[in-house]
């Protein structure tokens, strides 16, 4: 797979073709302020992130042992070791198709807006502001639901942590919401306050997950208190009855690997926070699943080797397979904890880089006035650099939605399988439009595929966001029931029903869709 990066003399400049043709006249800029201008904003935020911070917060939302073990036990209910070794093999291929479909888009239009301002940029006039603002609408969606998903998830894992040491104590429900409502708030607070700091948090936690996995592979290898399999059934076993999907069993055991990856476009929101935006900002979101799927499988091949029984670990406290598989092969509850204690760091870190990263989508969505009193949500904190009533806003709403999981544990997770969705949705609605366009946009753009290359990638990228819907609205279990039943799919649609009802009864007056520009294209090499 080769790349076509063209390194201008100048960052980039602005087409003056209305199609965004390479060759024509330009406007030239100097510097990545005048770029945002072309592209119709005003750079408001501070640029203190590197190529490297960039993938360096993409990795910690990854976030691979908390990624992949927080709904591991979905791999154990779909077959055991097969889908959790080829299944992350398989998602790592189509999800870096995806990852390289959406750094083209970023290298076009490297703006905070995203997703909604490609949609908008590319589509036909007529529909183009209302597609946009659906794009936007899913967007924010997926972005708020998987940063609830995984700050619910972060206090799931404390419980069954606790659970592990001390077995005789067991959570409410009223005491999980609290643990959720503490881990917000700590997110909140460095994510609001700590602005200057995050690329070196994001870089510290690069370092702390290669290490935690290094030592994950020593101690679970060297303890293996309950067996060591052997390398075919460390590869290869697949028990197919307990989900009762039969032979689709497979497909249930893809979930975590799929869900580790879902949120690679996420850091498209950190766009003007970062210099050189047209070829960094692609090259960390193309690096993300390589770097994080190589580092994935040194973590999973241990638990493959290791793991005891299937039927164990399905009777794992408060649904958390990785404390008990921690705890069982290291053979007592304090070496569990320890193991445990390294992934609730990283569980950490993800939260405050997801968070980061959501609230700039929320800011950048409110800038372009589709969020009711986009006023007060799209201001800037001068003294932190930081768009802290975003963050004020997404915090109250994952706090609101949290208080569902006191009602309907079944329909709480179902947040999970929304988040997934929604940004599933979102990467394909603009990557399908450029698609329709003949990709003409996306193969001037500073970073781009080749053009056969691009249009494999783009479809294999698509079909696999289709596939990937079905399977996270799918229960994962048969027969269903009111527990079992997955609720994800209703709720998708129920929420964009409501965003629907807000454009048509009040934001289509206000919202015009983001600025019109040509985007940034590269006229010559230098």
């Amino acid at each position: 797979m080769s790349l076509n990066e063209k390194k201008p003399a100048i960052e980039g400049t602005l087409s003056s073709h209305s199609g965004g043709e390479e060759g024509g006249h330009g406007t030239k800029y100097h510097g990545d302020d005048q770029g945002l201008e072309i592209l119709g904003y005003t750079s408001e935020l501070k640029r203190n992130r590197s190529m490297f911070t960039l993938l360096f917060q993409s990795l910690a939302i990854a976030a691979i042992p908390y990624g992949f073990g927080g709904p591991l036990i979905s791999a154990i209910t779909g077959g055991g070791q097969l889908p959790m070794f080829l299944g992350w093999i398989v998602v790592l291929i189509v999800d870096e198709c995806v990852a390289l479909s959406l750094g083209e888009l970023a290298s076009r239009y490297p703006t905070s807006a995203g997703p909604y301002y490609w949609s908008f940029q590319l589509a036909n006039p007529k529909y183009r502001t209302v597609l946009s603002f659906i794009t936007g609408w899913t967007w924010l969606i997926g972005n708020w639901t998987i940063t609830l998903s995984v700050n619910f998830g972060f206090a799931s894992l404390l419980a069954a942590t606790v659970a592990l040491y001390k077995p005789d104590i067991e959570f409410t429900d009223w005491q999980l919401l609290l643990i959720f409502y503490g881990v917000c708030l700590i997110a909140f607070c460095i994510a609001a306050f700590a602005n200057k700091f995050l690329p070196q948090i994001d870089t510290l936690c690069a370092v702390f997950t290669l290490i935690a996995i290094f030592v994950t592979l020593i101690c679970l290898s060297v303890k293996a208190s309950v067996g060591r399999h052997s390398p075919g059934d460390t590869l290869g076993y697949y028990d197919d009855t307990i989900s009762g999907w039969g032979s689709f069993s497979f497909l249930v055991g893809l979930l975590p690997a799929a869900y580790t990856f879902s949120a690679i476009g996420m850091i498209t929101a950190m766009a003007e926070e970062c210099d050189h935006p047209t070829t960094k900002l692609p090259k960390a979101i193309a690096l993300c699943v390589p770097v994080g799927g190589i580092a994935g499988l040194f973590f999973i091949i241990p638990l493959c080797a290791t793991m005891p029984a299937l039927s164990d670990i399905l009777t794992a406290p408060v649904g958390q397979a990785l404390p008990y598989i921690f705890g069982a092969v290291m053979g007592t509850p304090g070496g569990g904890l320890a193991l445990t204690f390294l992934v609730l760091i990283i569980t950490l870190f993800c939260s405050i880089s997801i968070t980061v990263a959501a609230s700039r989508c929320t800011w950048a969505f409110a800038r372009d006035q589709a969020i009711p009193l986009s006023r007060v949500w799209s201001k800037v904190d001068e003294r932190h650099d930081t768009p802290i009533m975003a963050l004020v806003l997404m915090t109250v709403v994952e706090m609101l939605l949290g208080l569902i999981s006191l009602g309907s544990s079944t329909a709480f997770l179902a947040f999970v399988s929304v988040g997934v969705m929604a940004l599933a949705v979102t990467y394909a609605i603009p990557v399908i439009i450029s698609m329709v366009q003949g990709r003409r946009e996306v193969d001037v753009a500073p970073w781009h595929l080749q053009r056969i290359v691009g249009w494999i990638v783009n479809i294999i990228a698509v079909l696999w966001i289709c596939f990937e819907v079905v399977l996270f609205s799918m229960p994962s279990v048969l027969p269903v029931d009111e527990v079992s039943m997955n609720y994800a799919s209703v709720v998708f649609v129920g929420i964009m029903a409501m965003s629907g009802i807000w454009y048509v009864a009040y934001a289509h007056k206000v919202y015009k869709g983001p600025p019109q520009s040509a985007g940034i294209v590269v006229t010559g090499d230098a």
